[in-house]
Protein backbone atom coordinates (compact mmCIF):
# COMPACT_ATOMS: atom_id res chain seq x y z
CA UNK A 1 0.00 0.00 0.00
CA UNK A 2 1.63 3.43 -1.16
CA UNK A 3 1.74 5.95 1.63
CA UNK A 4 0.05 9.22 1.39
CA UNK A 5 2.40 12.11 0.67
CA UNK A 6 1.66 15.26 3.00
CA UNK A 7 2.94 18.63 1.81
CA UNK A 8 4.83 20.12 4.56
CA UNK A 9 4.81 24.18 4.09
CA UNK A 10 7.95 26.53 4.98
CA UNK A 11 7.38 29.50 7.07
CA UNK A 12 7.13 31.60 3.69
CA UNK A 13 4.43 29.87 2.20
CA UNK A 14 2.66 29.54 5.41
CA UNK A 15 2.57 33.27 5.29
CA UNK A 16 0.53 33.51 1.75
CA UNK A 17 -1.89 30.89 2.43
CA UNK A 18 -2.56 33.29 5.77
CA UNK A 19 -2.78 35.92 3.58
CA UNK A 20 -5.16 34.22 1.26
CA UNK A 21 -7.12 33.10 4.59
CA UNK A 22 -7.15 36.50 5.67
CA UNK A 23 -8.65 37.88 2.37
CA UNK A 24 -11.06 35.09 2.67
CA UNK A 25 -12.28 36.64 6.27
CA UNK A 26 -12.51 39.87 4.59
CA UNK A 27 -14.55 38.83 1.92
CA UNK A 28 -17.19 36.97 4.20
CA UNK A 29 -17.85 39.82 6.56
CA UNK A 30 -18.15 41.91 3.43
CA UNK A 31 -21.02 39.18 2.62
CA UNK A 32 -21.90 40.13 6.47
CA UNK A 33 -22.52 43.27 5.47
CA UNK A 34 -25.11 42.57 2.91
CA UNK A 35 -26.96 39.87 4.60
CA UNK A 36 -30.59 41.09 5.09
CA UNK A 37 -34.12 39.08 4.20
CA UNK A 38 -35.04 39.95 0.95
CA UNK A 39 -31.73 39.76 -0.45
CA UNK A 40 -31.15 36.53 -2.93
CA UNK A 41 -28.20 34.45 -2.47
CA UNK A 42 -27.14 35.30 -6.39
CA UNK A 43 -26.45 38.96 -4.80
CA UNK A 44 -24.32 37.99 -2.28
CA UNK A 45 -22.76 35.87 -4.31
CA UNK A 46 -21.18 38.85 -6.76
CA UNK A 47 -20.76 40.79 -3.56
CA UNK A 48 -18.23 38.34 -2.75
CA UNK A 49 -16.72 37.84 -6.36
CA UNK A 50 -16.38 41.44 -6.74
CA UNK A 51 -14.84 41.70 -3.65
CA UNK A 52 -11.81 39.24 -4.62
CA UNK A 53 -11.44 40.27 -7.75
CA UNK A 54 -10.93 44.08 -6.35
CA UNK A 55 -8.35 42.87 -4.06
CA UNK A 56 -6.12 41.22 -6.52
CA UNK A 57 -7.26 37.38 -5.63
CA UNK A 58 -9.38 34.63 -7.60
CA UNK A 59 -12.30 32.55 -6.02
CA UNK A 60 -10.99 29.08 -5.27
CA UNK A 61 -14.23 27.97 -6.05
CA UNK A 62 -15.03 28.93 -9.64
CA UNK A 63 -14.39 26.64 -11.90
CA UNK A 64 -13.79 23.58 -10.05
CA UNK A 65 -15.04 20.66 -11.29
CA UNK A 66 -17.38 22.76 -13.59
CA UNK A 67 -18.68 24.74 -10.59
CA UNK A 68 -19.73 28.29 -11.64
CA UNK A 69 -20.03 30.54 -8.39
CA UNK A 70 -17.64 32.81 -5.81
CA UNK A 71 -19.64 31.09 -2.87
CA UNK A 72 -21.37 27.84 -1.56
CA UNK A 73 -24.31 29.10 0.25
CA UNK A 74 -26.23 26.53 1.90
CA UNK A 75 -29.77 27.51 3.58
CA UNK A 76 -31.11 25.77 6.48
CA UNK A 77 -31.71 21.87 6.18
CA UNK A 78 -28.63 22.74 2.94
CA UNK A 79 -25.44 21.29 4.53
CA UNK A 80 -23.35 22.64 2.44
CA UNK A 81 -22.06 23.23 -1.26
CA UNK A 82 -25.91 24.81 -1.81
CA UNK A 83 -25.72 26.81 -5.48
CA UNK A 84 -25.97 30.59 -5.58
CA UNK A 85 -29.31 31.37 -7.63
CA UNK A 86 -32.59 33.53 -6.71
CA UNK A 87 -33.22 31.76 -3.42
CA UNK A 88 -34.65 34.82 -0.81
CA UNK A 89 -33.31 34.70 2.51
CA UNK A 90 -35.61 35.17 4.98
CA UNK A 91 -36.08 35.81 8.48
CA UNK A 92 -35.41 33.01 10.86
CA UNK A 93 -33.07 31.22 8.28
CA UNK A 94 -29.44 29.60 9.04
CA UNK A 95 -27.25 30.94 6.10
CA UNK A 96 -23.65 28.84 6.00
CA UNK A 97 -21.59 30.84 3.76
CA UNK A 98 -18.22 28.89 2.55
CA UNK A 99 -15.36 30.55 0.28
CA UNK A 100 -11.86 30.50 -1.09
CA UNK A 101 -9.79 32.84 -2.13
CA UNK A 102 -6.71 31.76 -4.74
CA UNK A 103 -3.96 34.70 -3.85
CA UNK A 104 -0.13 34.47 -4.68
CA UNK A 105 -0.20 31.04 -5.43
CA UNK A 106 -2.33 29.73 -2.38
CA UNK A 107 -5.92 28.87 -1.38
CA UNK A 108 -7.71 30.24 1.75
CA UNK A 109 -10.37 28.49 3.00
CA UNK A 110 -13.20 29.59 5.26
CA UNK A 111 -16.77 29.20 6.12
CA UNK A 112 -19.16 30.81 9.11
CA UNK A 113 -23.21 30.35 9.40
CA UNK A 114 -24.81 33.39 9.75
CA UNK A 115 -28.64 33.40 11.78
CA UNK A 116 -30.95 35.79 9.49
CA UNK A 117 -32.95 37.71 11.87
CA UNK A 118 -35.21 36.24 14.82
CA UNK A 119 -33.72 32.76 15.07
CA UNK A 120 -35.01 29.97 17.15
CA UNK A 121 -33.07 29.39 20.50
CA UNK A 122 -32.39 25.90 18.79
CA UNK A 123 -30.92 27.00 16.22
CA UNK A 124 -29.18 29.49 18.01
CA UNK A 125 -27.94 26.26 20.09
CA UNK A 126 -26.75 24.11 17.28
CA UNK A 127 -24.75 27.36 15.65
CA UNK A 128 -23.25 28.26 19.30
CA UNK A 129 -22.06 24.19 19.80
CA UNK A 130 -20.78 23.81 16.06
CA UNK A 131 -18.48 27.06 16.05
CA UNK A 132 -17.44 25.75 19.83
CA UNK A 133 -16.26 22.36 18.05
CA UNK A 134 -14.49 23.78 15.73
CA UNK A 135 -12.34 25.30 18.10
CA UNK A 136 -12.12 22.15 19.89
CA UNK A 137 -10.93 20.02 16.98
CA UNK A 138 -8.19 23.14 16.12
CA UNK A 139 -6.73 23.10 19.65
CA UNK A 140 -5.77 19.28 18.59
CA UNK A 141 -3.77 20.67 15.41
CA UNK A 142 -0.36 20.17 17.19
CA UNK A 143 2.77 18.37 15.78
CA UNK A 144 3.06 14.86 17.24
CA UNK A 145 -0.88 14.59 17.88
CA UNK A 146 -2.92 12.13 15.09
CA UNK A 147 -5.29 13.91 12.90
CA UNK A 148 -8.05 11.68 14.60
CA UNK A 149 -7.23 13.11 17.92
CA UNK A 150 -9.18 16.83 16.02
CA UNK A 151 -11.52 14.25 14.68
CA UNK A 152 -12.77 12.63 18.01
CA UNK A 153 -12.98 16.05 19.79
CA UNK A 154 -15.48 17.55 17.20
CA UNK A 155 -17.58 14.72 17.28
CA UNK A 156 -17.44 13.76 20.97
CA UNK A 157 -18.64 17.53 21.91
CA UNK A 158 -21.26 17.71 19.02
CA UNK A 159 -22.70 14.21 20.10
CA UNK A 160 -22.57 15.05 23.56
CA UNK A 161 -25.03 18.17 22.91
CA UNK A 162 -27.04 15.64 20.90
CA UNK A 163 -26.28 16.71 17.52
CA UNK A 164 -25.25 14.60 13.80
CA UNK A 165 -22.03 14.88 12.94
CA UNK A 166 -21.86 14.73 8.87
CA UNK A 167 -19.39 11.67 7.94
CA UNK A 168 -19.49 12.31 3.95
CA UNK A 169 -17.85 15.23 3.84
CA UNK A 170 -14.73 15.99 5.41
CA UNK A 171 -11.81 18.90 5.99
CA UNK A 172 -8.40 18.73 3.91
CA UNK A 173 -5.21 19.32 3.07
CA UNK A 174 -5.02 23.43 1.71
CA UNK A 175 -2.00 24.89 0.36
CA UNK A 176 -0.90 25.36 -3.43
CA UNK A 177 -4.17 23.05 -4.17
CA UNK A 178 -7.48 23.49 -2.55
CA UNK A 179 -7.65 19.84 -1.42
CA UNK A 180 -4.68 18.44 -0.36
CA UNK A 181 -3.87 15.14 1.48
CA UNK A 182 -4.77 14.77 4.49
CA UNK A 183 -8.51 14.08 4.91
CA UNK A 184 -9.83 15.53 8.16
CA UNK A 185 -12.93 13.69 9.20
CA UNK A 186 -15.05 15.11 11.75
CA UNK A 187 -15.37 12.46 13.25
CA UNK A 188 -13.34 9.01 14.78
CA UNK A 189 -10.76 7.71 17.56
CA UNK A 190 -8.07 9.63 19.37
CA UNK A 191 -4.95 8.32 18.83
CA UNK A 192 -5.96 7.01 15.32
CA UNK A 193 -5.12 8.72 11.89
CA UNK A 194 -1.90 10.36 10.26
CA UNK A 195 1.05 11.80 12.87
CA UNK A 196 0.89 15.62 12.60
CA UNK A 197 3.89 17.75 12.00
CA UNK A 198 4.78 21.07 12.28
CA UNK A 199 3.66 22.65 8.63
CA UNK A 200 0.81 20.21 7.66
CA UNK A 201 -1.80 23.03 6.57
CA UNK A 202 -5.82 22.21 7.11
CA UNK A 203 -8.68 22.97 6.36
CA UNK A 204 -10.92 22.54 9.96
CA UNK A 205 -14.38 22.31 9.31
CA UNK A 206 -17.59 20.40 10.74
CA UNK A 207 -20.78 20.44 9.42
CA UNK A 208 -23.13 19.14 12.62
CA UNK A 209 -26.20 18.39 11.78
CA UNK A 210 -29.56 19.22 14.68
CA UNK A 211 -30.99 15.84 14.03
CA UNK A 212 -29.68 12.87 12.49
CA UNK A 213 -26.09 12.58 10.73
CA UNK A 214 -27.55 11.09 7.40
CA UNK A 215 -27.38 13.53 4.17
CA UNK A 216 -28.57 13.30 0.74
CA UNK A 217 -27.70 14.94 -2.39
CA UNK A 218 -29.74 16.83 -4.88
CA UNK A 219 -30.13 16.42 -8.32
CA UNK A 220 -27.80 19.25 -8.98
CA UNK A 221 -25.03 17.58 -8.61
CA UNK A 222 -23.55 19.83 -5.68
CA UNK A 223 -25.77 20.63 -2.77
CA UNK A 224 -25.65 18.22 0.67
CA UNK A 225 -28.73 18.50 2.54
CA UNK A 226 -29.65 16.92 5.93
CA UNK A 227 -31.97 13.84 4.85
CA UNK A 228 -34.36 14.36 7.80
CA UNK A 229 -34.91 17.84 6.47
CA UNK A 230 -33.77 19.26 9.92
CA UNK A 231 -30.89 22.64 10.06
CA UNK A 232 -27.58 22.04 9.90
CA UNK A 233 -24.61 24.61 10.45
CA UNK A 234 -20.88 24.63 9.03
CA UNK A 235 -17.68 26.51 10.83
CA UNK A 236 -14.33 26.27 8.97
CA UNK A 237 -10.83 27.46 9.99
CA UNK A 238 -7.54 27.19 7.44
CA UNK A 239 -4.95 26.34 10.35
CA UNK A 240 -1.01 25.35 10.26
CA UNK A 241 -0.03 22.81 12.53
CA UNK A 242 2.58 24.03 15.38
CA UNK A 243 5.30 22.24 18.01
CA UNK A 244 2.60 24.26 20.70
CA UNK A 245 -0.57 24.60 19.33
CA UNK A 246 -2.44 25.19 16.06
CA UNK A 247 -1.60 28.42 14.11
CA UNK A 248 -5.34 29.49 12.78
CA UNK A 249 -4.58 31.34 9.51
CA UNK A 250 -8.14 32.37 8.99
CA UNK A 251 -10.05 35.34 10.73
CA UNK A 252 -13.55 34.92 12.40
CA UNK A 253 -12.75 39.02 13.94
CA UNK A 254 -13.86 41.12 11.12
CA UNK A 255 -16.55 38.96 9.85
CA UNK A 256 -17.97 39.24 13.62
CA UNK A 257 -17.70 43.15 13.74
CA UNK A 258 -19.57 42.87 10.51
CA UNK A 259 -22.20 41.21 12.18
CA UNK A 260 -22.32 43.61 15.62
CA UNK A 261 -23.25 46.38 13.09
CA UNK A 262 -25.70 44.25 11.21
CA UNK A 263 -29.11 44.56 12.93
CA UNK A 264 -30.55 42.16 10.26
CA UNK A 265 -27.66 39.20 12.06
CA UNK A 266 -27.84 38.18 15.49
CA UNK A 267 -24.62 37.10 17.27
CA UNK A 268 -23.40 33.75 18.25
CA UNK A 269 -21.98 33.93 21.84
CA UNK A 270 -19.81 30.86 22.18
CA UNK A 271 -17.48 29.74 24.77
CA UNK A 272 -14.03 29.26 22.83
CA UNK A 273 -11.02 27.21 24.47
Amino acid sequence: MSSVVVSLKTVEEIEEIRKSSLLVGKTLAEVARHIRPGVTTAELDSVAEKFILDHGALPSFKGYHGYRHTLCISVNEEIVHGIPGSRVVRDGDLLSVDCGVYFNGFHGDSAYTFPVGEVSAEKLNLLKVTKTSLYKGLAKAVAGNRVGDISAAIQEYAEKNGYGVVRELVGHGIGRKLHEKPEVPNYGKKGSGMLMKAGMTIAIEPMINMGSRHVRQMEDGWTVITQDRKPSAHFEHTVAVGEQQADILSSFSEIEEAISKNENISEIITTLI
